[in-house]
């Protein structure tokens, strides 16, 4: 039996002299690897072979087995086609570092429609974003993505508190007036930023933050260690370094 879902592709591997290992994140059934077999072959190169980059979204047939890890693909097509992700360096940098994040969040293969339409619609935006939008996109959407994830940061606590004296716990995920008794924390105006991103709910927005290549930098590292602070064996993201390097 066969079941028509997209999917975002969020890792490609090569096995073999021919096929691929694809990890997927499926509006059906989660995070699932397919296998492709004989996908890297002359006569099939080109466009079949860009569907499958990373971040790339899709329409699939697939057949769906819950009790084997490695599924198979009957067809897939593209189901939003890009005009500048696949080929604006500084727009895939910051693709490639959502989807790495969205890889290493992504635990168990259930699924999840909302977490699913929200990673679909946050890179058509990207896709689309001016300049200044996409500048701060990767801080955006680092945030609002732990709220699907059940470590959300609260940012009701700060009304009359100064920036000055503004801290946000990493390890509690809430802004707090007196430095936490742990090195894990934001302070000052990098907490006043993190504070204003979670207010933003909608992309378009981000081009009212106004913020140097140092304060995206810093902030990023420590959206990092908040990861890998509340997901187990989480490690260090690979893109980020090149994230950095393109937005300088």
């Amino acid at each position: 039996m066969t079941h028509k879902t997209k999917a975002i592709v969020l890792r490609t591997v090569k096995y073999g002299e021919t096929s691929l290992v694809v990890t997927m994140y499926t509006e059906l059934f989660g995070v699932q690897t397919y296998m492709l077999n004989a996908v890297r072959t002359a006569k099939r190169s080109g466009n079949k072979a860009a569907m499958l980059q990373p971040a790339a979204i899709l329409e699939m047939e697939v057949y769906h087995n819950d009790q084997k890890n490695m599924q198979r693909i009957k067809e897939y097509n593209w189901a939003f086609l890009y005009q500048n992700i696949l080929s604006d360096v500084v727009k895939n940098s910051i693709a490639l570092y959502m989807v790495e994040l969205l890889y290493k969040t992504l635990k168990q293969p259930e699924s999840n429609s909302n977490l699913f339409y929200f990673c679909e619609d946050a890179l058509m935006q990207l896709d689309a974003a001016e300049k200044n939008v996409a500048a701060n996109f990767a801080l955006f959407f680092s945030l609002h993505l732990a709220d699907f994830f059940g470590f959300k940061i609260n940012g009701r606590n700060i009304n009359g508190i100064a920036a000055e004296n503004l801290y946000l716990d990493l390890r509690d995920g809430d802004f707090v007036s007196a430095q936490p008794t742990h090195p894990n924390f934001i302070h000052g105006h990098h907490a006043a930023v993190t504070a204003e991103l979670l207010k933003i709910r909608i992309p378009a927005e981000l081009d009212q933050l106004k913020l140097n290549q140092q304060t995206r930098r810093e902030l990023l590292f420590k959206f990092q260690d908040y990861y890998a602070l509340h997901i187990h064996d989480f490690g260090q993201m690979k893109t980020l370094q090149v994230l950095h390097e393109v937005l300088s």
